[in-house]
């Protein structure tokens, strides 16, 4: 990451107001993140805390909401903000919820955050599969039937996060319904069932995101490919095709920090400090991996955010004097 210089008059400026703290715009006031159950979010929603404490706020520890209650928690001000909206994948949630005129939205904190679908790569170059219309093919559907009713086994998401509804859209779009299982529920617990066949040697198909620790296990070009679609199919009926023509049915994501609109417009720096932090999807690949790695306790995530910052201090410091001034 480019690194960005502090002038002396900001630093100045950090240690004169760190010194006031009565003149932060923040003091006085509590702030509510949320995020989605998905414990791998937190790196990136403590990282916003971090910055609002440095403008005077009091950060409560994020609370773990399903997306759609997420939204509307937002939208009526039972919650501050959310650093995990993706768009377009969730899109229809920040509609449902009062789109623009509820929310403050303003720049992206996360940018090309891929998904779609994937299968073990020795079957793929086995079988000569790219494509996930192939498994129209009752022959090569059954490849992947881990249960025995012939039929391969998707390890799809967790139903409301978003990727269930396209994801469902897709099997019936690519008239995949009647040789491909979509298995929905806990994604952690189906997505261990899956690494465990693959240790095995058995094939394996699944759905999966960057950024995640998937992808860290399961190594895309090594281990996995990432199956193309026919063609665009998505609920949003947005191009999911890419620059290169290739098409893997969902387009590329930016993830933003969200606020309520009525509290961003009360609170100018913390809605500049919003629009104003970056952080690389590959810093978030990187910690989600210590975390599958056992360092998953809120003490080790704790410790991973203060790492983050002390080795990113001067891109740290200038997001909250710019969000100062």
């Amino acid at each position: 990451m480019r690194k960005l210089l502090i002038t002396s008059a900001a630093l100045t400026l950090l240690t004169s107001v760190g010194a006031q703290a009565s003149d932060l715009p923040g003091q006085g006031q509590t702030v509510k993140p949320i995020q989605s159950t998905i414990t791998e979010e937190t790196f990136q929603t403590l990282l916003v805390s971090r910055a609002l404490e440095k403008l005077g706020y009091q950060v409560s520890a994020p609370e773990e909401v399903d997306y759609n209650v997420g939204y509307t928690s937002i939208a009526k001000g039972d919650a501050t903000f959310m650093a995990v909206n993706w768009q377009p994948l969730q899109e229809n949630m920040f509609d449902a919820a009062g789109g623009n005129s509820a929310f403050y939205r303003q720049g992206h904190y996360v940018t090309g955050a891929a998904q779609g679908y994937l299968i073990d790569k020795k079957t793929a170059e086995q079988y000569h599969i790219t494509n996930i219309e192939q498994l129209k093919d009752p022959k090569l559907a059954k490849l992947f039937d881990s249960n025995g009713d012939g039929r391969a086994d998707l390890t799809g998401c967790t139903p409301g996060w978003g990727c269930d509804t396209v994801i469902a859209y897709q099997m019936k779009a690519y008239q995949l319904e009647q040789t491909v299982s979509n298995n929905q529920g806990n994604y952690a617990a189906m997505m261990a069932d899956t690494i465990t066949r693959f240790k095995q040697g058995k094939p394996i198909l699944y759905y999966t995101w960057t950024p995640f620790w998937v992808s860290d296990v399961l190594k895309p070009g090594k281990d996995v490919v990432w199956l193309e679609v026919p063609f665009s199919a998505d609920p949003q009926k947005t191009n999911t095709a890419l620059p290169n023509g290739k098409n893997y049915g969902f387009q590329v994501n930016n993830i933003n920090i969200i606020a309520n609109k009525q509290w961003a417009e009360k609170n100018p720096a913390a809605a500049k400090l919003f629009a104003e932090m970056k952080l690389p999807l590959a810093d978030i690949n990187a910690e989600n991996a210590a975390m599958r790695a056992g360092q998953s306790s809120e003490a080790d995530i704790n410790r991973h955010v203060d790492g983050w910052i002390k080795s990113h201090q001067a891109l740290f410091d200038h997001w909250v004097t710019n969000a100062l001034h």
